[in-house]
């Protein structure tokens, strides 16, 4: 019984399955994060964007006055 307790604990297949896990739970935290951080900028640069494309005339004037 302990012989089979202690294969066990020295067993370490698995364990890169559950590393790689926990390296792409850190990732999207990150990128949560950013977005959190960044979103109101990136929002107003893609409506910038989309403003464009609709009225070309429009580019490079400020609408915000």
């Amino acid at each position: 019984m302990s012989r089979n307790i202690i294969n066990f604990l020295k067993d370490e297949e698995g364990a890169t399955a559950i590393e790689y896990g926990l390296i792409a739970a850190l990732v999207a935290v990150a990128i949560l994060g950013v977005l959190a951080t960044l979103g109101e900028e990136l929002r107003g640069l893609f409506e910038d964007v989309s403003d464009a494309l609709k009225d070309p005339k429009s580019i490079g004037q400020d609408t915000d006055d």
